[in-house]
């Protein structure tokens, strides 16, 4: 008898172990598969679903959101590249960092450390595979002699210690040098030569000169990318992978400058090299949807479209308005701005048979929301940091008219602040806090309020400061800012630390 049992107890266990095993598998397989692209200096008018006088034809995008959920009152965490990435990311106000204000340079070093919670890791935890494309703009650690880059020896601290198991990027923004692909920590080239394009040369198409890899084409980087994206969605619908859902990471390095359009992209807008450059964006934004078709993996796959910030002035605006076309929808500014048209941008979500199609919201959100979504349709516990100004869309999708946020941190290039609760909006700046008029100085010294307080509602260009009639709303506004900083947080929980000392005053 003993022996009996004893041959018995082992083979029980196995198909206890073999049971939950598969049912482990089974979950996995479940779990949606989560691509998120990121454009870079695209508008809100810049796209038809969020703006129905948008004069650039997006035919994949307004499919895409017929299909799926748009929100019309979507926002950056900052109206510029690297810090919006960094509260993407992080789920958490990219200026609780040590980047006060401004963006990373192509050669900078690593802005995330390896212990902050990011997307990436989340995923990862969740069991996916994780993976980044594109434009990583938030720093990595070039090997560096004498401040030059030695592109023979790997580099380190990039995506891979924010979770990502492989990634494939360049950098800076694509007018930043170094022009170099890395794949994992290692660069694909060794650049022999330096490259670039004035503005004089092409106002639309230049681009700072420095080294450039001999595989990397600047006329050829967007489609480069989406080919790269494409492969691994199909290198991921393999049987091998089933058990295995993929998160990946795909920002876009357009319609940033250099914009160049290519055939038959190429003066197809009627507007100008930007408008072409959207619609080459488009048509590529279709290839990676049809890829998920093709591959059966539409219908488990969760796809965000958004951007990083407004619309940059290298679009130019006043030729694009002659033709009727505003890339800010009538929002005032643009990127780098503390002003609406600096940080509210398109955001769409495509979640076949759990979002209903052709949705629009009016349901506040920001781009810090999509850790805290990811965490709840993961179903993972929340943790003490990561995610800290992050509120789950997942009410939203299923229908609900508020994710729960009411509050909103804006932050501009310069790194002022705004704070907006319901319709009302307080700017912490003279000026539009970034590039456009009334600059800072010049609104400081003609005479201008220190503060500018706006009725949403009542006023969505942002023309009529209500800051001398509505004292008590403003200082009201102004101590919920400051308590947000204090806090660490803009959730409900414990008090988390920032990373440095901020004065939210001008």
């Amino acid at each position: 008898m003993p022996a009996s049992r004893s041959l018995r107890t082992p083979l029980a266990l196995v198909l206890v172990l073999l049971t939950l095993s598969m049912a482990s598998a089974a979950d996995r397989s479940q779990k949606p598969n989560v691509i998120f692209i990121l454009a870079d200096d695209l508008g809100l008018g810049d796209v038809n679903a969020s703006n129905p006088h948008c004069q650039i034809k997006t035919p994949r995008l307004d499919r895409f959101a017929a299909e799926g959920l748009t929100f019309l009152d979507a926002h950056t965490p900052s109206s510029v590249c690297t810090p919006t990435r960094y509260g993407l990311l992080t789920g958490r106000y990219n200026w609780r960092s040590r980047l006060a204000s401004g963006v990373l340079s192509g050669a900078s070093d690593h802005l995330i450390p390896a212990d902050r919670p990011t997307l990436g890791h989340l995923m990862k935890g969740a069991g996916y595979h994780t993976a980044m494309l594109g434009k990583w703009h938030l720093g990595w650690d070039w090997h560096k002699q004498g401040g030059k880059i030695d592109f023979s020896q790997p580099v380190l601290n990039g995506p891979d210690i924010n979770g990502f198991d492989q990634y494939y990027a360049h950098c800076g923004s694509l007018d930043m040098p170094p022009y170099v692909w890395v794949d994992t920590g290692k660069p694909t080239a060794i650049p022999v030569r330096e490259e670039g394009v004035t503005a004089q040369q092409d106002p639309y198409g230049w681009y700072r000169k420095g080294p450039i890899g001999p595989d990397f084409e600047i006329k050829k980087v967007l489609p480069h990318l989406f080919d790269k994206s494409i492969a691994y969605v199909r290198e991921r619908a393999k049987p091998e992978h089933a058990d295995q859902p993929f998160f990946l990471y795909f920002p876009l390095p357009a319609p940033h400058t250099p914009i160049v359009p290519i055939p038959p992209f190429k003066d197809a807008s009627g507007l100008n090299p930007y408008g072409d450059f959207v619609m080459q964006v488009d048509h590529h934004v279709g290839q990676l949807l049809d890829a998920l078709e093709e591959t059966g993996l539409a219908e488990n796959t969760i796809v965000f479209f958004s951007s990083d910030n407004g619309c940059s002035p290298q679009a130019n605006f006043p030729v694009l308005k002659a033709k009727g076309h505003d890339p800010s929808a009538g929002f005032r500014g643009h990127k780098a701005d503390i002003y609406e048209g600096g940080h509210r941008v398109p955001l769409i979500v495509r979640w076949p048979g759990q979002i209903e199609g052709g949705r629009k919201t009016q349901a506040l959100t920001c781009l810090t929301d999509v850790y805290a979504t990811l965490e709840a349709i993961t179903q993972q516990s929340h943790q003490g940091a990561g995610g800290e100004d992050s509120y789950s869309l997942a009410p939203v999708f299923q229908g609900k008219e508020t994710s729960g946020r009411d509050t909103l941190v804006s932050h501009s290039i310069s790194g002022r602040f705004a704070i907006r609760q319901g319709d009302w909006k307080l700017c912490l700046a003279y000026g539009s806090g970034g590039w456009s008029a009334p600059k800072d100085n010049v609104a400081k010294k003609e005479g201008l309020p220190s503060m500018q307080l706006f009725n949403l509602a009542a006023d969505p260009a942002e023309q009529d400061n209500l800051i001398e009639s509505n004292p008590d709303k403003a200082k009201e506004l102004l101590t919920l800012l400051e308590s947000q900083v204090e806090q660490g947080r803009c959730t409900p929980g414990e008090k988390l630390p920032n990373d440095r000392k901020i004065n939210v005053l001008p």
